[in-house]
C-alpha cells in the first residue's frame, strides 16, 4: 500500500488504470487503456499488443502521444497486467479470440495495428485471419517493433529459457519469481545506458493477481511460435497493407538481424533504427520511439 491508500507501489499504474476499463470478453475480465485525441479524431484507431511478460503499461509513455489525432486501444491480453490470469492453456488462437471480441465490443471495424515482442506473433494472428476472411475488419497499416519474428535467431535469456523448462502449469507460490527479480531481469533487456530506469512497475503488474505463478504457463507462446512461425510471420510478411518497422538495434533477445530479414522479404517496408535502445523502445525512448510509430502510421520513410 502507498500514501494515500492506493492498491498500487507504483503510483503510475492507477493513472494507467484510470485511462481504460475492463470488458467482459469470452468469460474473462480484460481491461483496456482507450485514449482519445485531444481535438477531432483525424486518422483511424490504433491497436496496440504489447509482449511477455508485461503489459500495455509499456506503451504508458507514449500512448498519450499518439492519441493526439486517433483513438488508441491497448489491452492487456489474458494472464498479463490488469487482465485476469486464470490458470489455463494460453494459446496464440485464445488470445487473437478475446483481442477479436474486445474490438467487436468497442466498435473498432477500421484499425492500424502496433505490436511489441508477443505482440508480433498474436499480431500475426489475427492479420490470418483476416486474410482468411474469418476477422472482417479492415487492417490499414502496421507498425512492428522489437519482437522474435523468426525464433531461430531469438536469443532467449537464460530466465525465459528457465521457465520453458518448467511443466506448463502454475508455478509454487514460493517459487514464483518475485517483483525485485522481474525488475532485474526487465532492465537486463535495455541498452546499457538506460537500465538505471526503473522497471519496478512493469514487473509490479506481472506479479499482480498471481500472473509470476502463470509464467510456465504464459511463456508458451514460444513453442507455439515455433511451431507455426510459418503462419505468424508468414501473415506479418504478406498482409497487404503497407508495413513499417520500428527496432531498438541492440536488443539482446529480439536481435536487429530479425527486421533485416523482415526487410529482405518486404522491400516496401519503412524502416526506423532506433540506435542506443534494447528490447523496450518504448520506454527507453519514448519520445523517439513515438516519433517513429507516427511517422511509419503517416507512411514516411525515416532512416538512420
Amino acid at each position: 500500500m502507498t500514501d494515500g491508500g492506493s492498491r498500487w507501489r507504483h503510483a503510475a499504474i492507477g493513472r494507467w488504470e484510470e485511462a481504460g476499463a475492463y470488458h467482459d470478453v469470452g468469460g474473462h475480465r480484460l481491461f483496456a487503456a482507450d485514449l482519445g485525441p485531444l481535438g477531432e479524431e483525424r486518422a483511424e484507431p490504433l491497436l496496440v499488443l504489447h509482449g511477455f511478460p508485461t503489459s500495455s503499461f509499456d506503451f504508458a509513455e507514449v500512448a498519450p502521444q499518439l492519441a493526439r489525432r486517433r483513438r488508441v486501444v491497448l489491452p492487456d491480453l489474458l494472464g498479463y497486467g490488469l487482465s485476469d490470469k486464470p490458470d489455463v492453456s494460453y494459446t496464440m488462437a485464445g488470445q487473437a479470440e478475446l483481442v477479436m471480441g474486445l474490438c467487436a465490443r468497442l466498435g473498432l471495424e477500421r484499425m492500424a495495428l502496433l505490436s511489441h515482442d508477443m505482440g508480433d506473433t498474436v499480431g500475426g494472428e489475427l492479420l490470418a485471419r483476416q486474410m482468411e476472411g474469418s476477422w472482417p475488419v479492415e487492417v490499414t497499416r502496421r507498425v512492428v517493433t522489437n519482437g522474435s519474428i523468426y525464433i531461430v535467431m531469438a536469443h532467449l535469456t537464460a530466465g525465459q529459457q528457465m521457465l520453458l523448462a518448467l511443466p506448463d502449469e502454475p508455478i509454487a507460490a514460493d517459487a514464483a519469481p518475485p517483483a525485485d527479480a522481474l525488475c532485474a531481469a526487465l532492465q537486463a533487456t535495455l541498452h546499457p545506458r538506460h537500465r538505471q530506469l526503473d522497471m519496478g512497475a512493469h514487473a509490479e503488474l506481472v506479479v499482480h493477481g498471481g500472473g509470476n505463478r502463470m509464467m510456465a504457463r504464459t511463456i508458451r507462446y514460444i513453442e507455439e511460435r515455433r511451431a507455426n512461425e510459418r503462419r505468424f510471420t508468414g501473415a506479418i510478411e504478406s498482409h497487404p497493407s503497407p508495413l513499417s518497422v520500428v527496432w531498438g538495434t541492440e536488443d539482446p533477445i529480439a536481435v536487429s538481424a530479425m527486421a533485416e530479414r523482415l526487410l529482405i522479404v518486404r522491400p516496401d517496408t519503412t524502416v526506423q533504427w532506433m540506435t542506443e535502445t534494447g528490447h523496450y523502445p518504448q520506454v527507453e525512448a519514448p519520445d523517439e520511439f513515438a516519433a517513429a510509430v507516427e511517422s511509419g502510421l503517416e507512411g514516411r520513410r525515416r532512416r538512420r
